[in-house]
């Protein structure tokens, strides 16, 4: 390599360093949460105790590819989609 070339290829060594953090810290972690949800997801069953994104806990009553029903009282049943669910209760 000549000088010119390399004077190029140090002047944008910091944007491939940049490009390279933000993948290690901005995407693959994102990646891996969204493999987990989908896992959650995925397994979810009749019977589960669940929370929801807007803080609503409650019992799966049943499921469908979209849609979950949770029991939140006694006789009082909600339908919310299935990606409202935010996690399980242990």
């Amino acid at each position: 390599m000549d000088n010119e070339q390399m004077s190029m290829l140090v002047q944008f060594s910091p944007i491939f360093v940049m490009a390279a953090v933000f993948y290690f810290m901005v995407w693959r972690p994102n990646r891996k949460e969204q493999a987990a949800r989908k896992k959650l997801l995925d397994a979810l069953k009749k019977g589960d105790k669940v929370y929801t994104v807007g803080g609503l806990y409650g019992t799966v009553d049943s499921l469908t590819e979209k849609t979950v029903v949770l029991e939140v009282a006694e006789g009082v049943k909600v339908t919310f989609m299935r990606n409202a669910v935010s996690g399980v209760r242990e």
